[in-house]
């Protein structure tokens, strides 16, 4: 059995609404070491400012993230306070 390339990834352009939030989670690396957390933290996100997720609150209580020098609950209040930069 021969292992396949992985598939090349299309790049979003710098002005769409997914790569700015993937981009502003991902300056939270001092608080999320983990890119897989961060990466389901901005997807979640991401549903959020579509109308079809939980606010940051709920998302930061509900998903199992491993935060270092952050409680989950100031994560919340700095991701609302990014988010409405963003919109």
């Amino acid at each position: 059995m021969a292992t396949l390339p992985a598939p090349a990834v299309k790049e979003s352009s710098e002005n769409s609404i997914e790569k700015k939030v993937y981009t502003m989670v991902h300056t939270l690396e001092n608080y999320l070491p983990l890119m897989n957390d961060r990466n389901r933290l901005a997807f979640a996100l991401l549903n959020y400012l579509k109308g079809q997720g939980d606010a940051p609150l709920i998302t930061v209580k509900n998903n199992k993230l491993t935060l270092t020098n952050i409680s989950k609950i100031d994560l919340a209040k700095l991701l609302e306070e990014k988010l409405a930069e963003l919109k």
